[in-house]
């Protein structure tokens, strides 16, 4: 069923049916209730690509995840995307890998789709190349960042103040009476060196030297990785008295190691996560966690977006604040 079908039934123009069809104003009230009885009736669907073709708009938004198998990422994608659909736009999700220069390509990939809007997950994006890529590829398309942040015109950021929230881990686990802490970087990203960063200034606040800030770098963001980078430190520094871990995903891992090890928890060795994830809950016992937001910033990450699309003055960068979800770990 065509829209020339439709309006030889209705007895109308082809041209009134597509002002129903688009909500336009001109249109009998009759008219336009006997053309919406025979869309419905005959479970019209507009042909998307061909209404762009003729309002110059693909209605199409990009979002970029680096690892779609995150499932913090993942779970941010999902909540901006539900939102931009209640819009009318359509969003493809893709995964480019970590290398910059893949990033980069994305953004060419993205060029050619003829996106209207881009989201960026996370600060791994925060790169010169993806950067380069964007003022070459899309000057003029309105692109919001998850936790991170581009100087460019166009582009905007949704950031969480993770660092300070960090340093608000440590001075939680001080008031313990936890003094030797260790600090575990899951991964290379700029938003795991400002809660890294965090944690040094934790430290030294409370008058820590230098070389008893203790920080771990990992080799695998796992689970498993998580259990080896605790047994290490177990191992290789018996009075450690609490661990601060830069995803909740990991430091479930650190939490079956002190089990398997015989260290009470949290009695003996105090951890926590960052993310307030589902892993976090689930666990024995329950992670003491620090919460970046998830919902309210891919929420805002979905407004500013839609203001950029619109046509309005979109924020430049958002600040948001973490919280200490204290649970049984701590």
């Amino acid at each position: 069923m065509t829209i020339y079908d439709i309006a030889r039934e209705a007895g109308v123009a082809a041209s009134t049916v597509s002002r129903v069809i688009n909500n336009r104003p001109g249109i009998k009230k009759e008219t336009r209730q006997k053309v919406q009885t025979l869309l419905k009736k005959y479970n019209y669907i507009p042909d998307a690509a061909a209404r762009g073709l003729v309002m110059q708009s693909s209605r199409l938004v990009g979002i970029l995840i680096v690892d779609i198998r995150v499932a913090h990422h993942t779970e941010s994608a999902f909540v901006i995307e539900q939102e931009l659909t209640r819009r009318g736009y359509c969003c493809i999700t893709m995964g480019t890998g970590p290398r910059d220069e893949d990033k980069a390509d994305y953004i060419r990939i993205l060029e050619q789709r003829r996106v209207e809007g881009v989201i960026l997950m996370g600060s791994m994006f925060e790169t010169e190349a993806v950067q380069e890529s964007i003022k070459k590829h899309l000057p003029r398309v309105p692109i919001v960042m998850v936790n991170g942040y581009l100087d460019l015109p166009n582009v905007s950021g949704v950031i969480v103040d993770e660092d300070t929230g960090v340093e608000k881990c440590v001075n939680l686990l001080f008031a313990r009476g936890k003094s030797r802490l260790a600090f575990v970087l899951d991964s290379r990203s700029p938003a795991n060196f400002r809660k890294q960063q965090g944690f040094c200034d934790g430290m030294r606040r409370h008058g820590v030297k230098e070389e008893d800030i203790w920080k771990y770098e990992m080799k695998e963001s796992s689970v498993q990785g998580g259990y080896d980078i605790t047994v290490q430190i177990l191992r290789e520094r018996p009075d450690i008295q609490g661990i601060i871990y830069t995803i909740d995903l990991v430091a479930v891992g650190g939490v079956r190691a002190a089990y398997d090890m015989g260290i009470s928890v949290p009695d003996r060795l105090a951890l926590i996560g960052i993310d307030n994830s589902i892993y976090g809950e689930i666990c024995i016992p329950k992670l003491t966690t620090l919460d970046n937001r998830l919902q309210d910033l891919s929420e805002s990450a979905a407004t500013i977006l839609r203001e950029g699309l619109e046509g309005k003055v979109q924020s430049k960068k958002l600040m948001m604040f973490s919280e200490i979800i204290e649970r049984e770990s701590t």
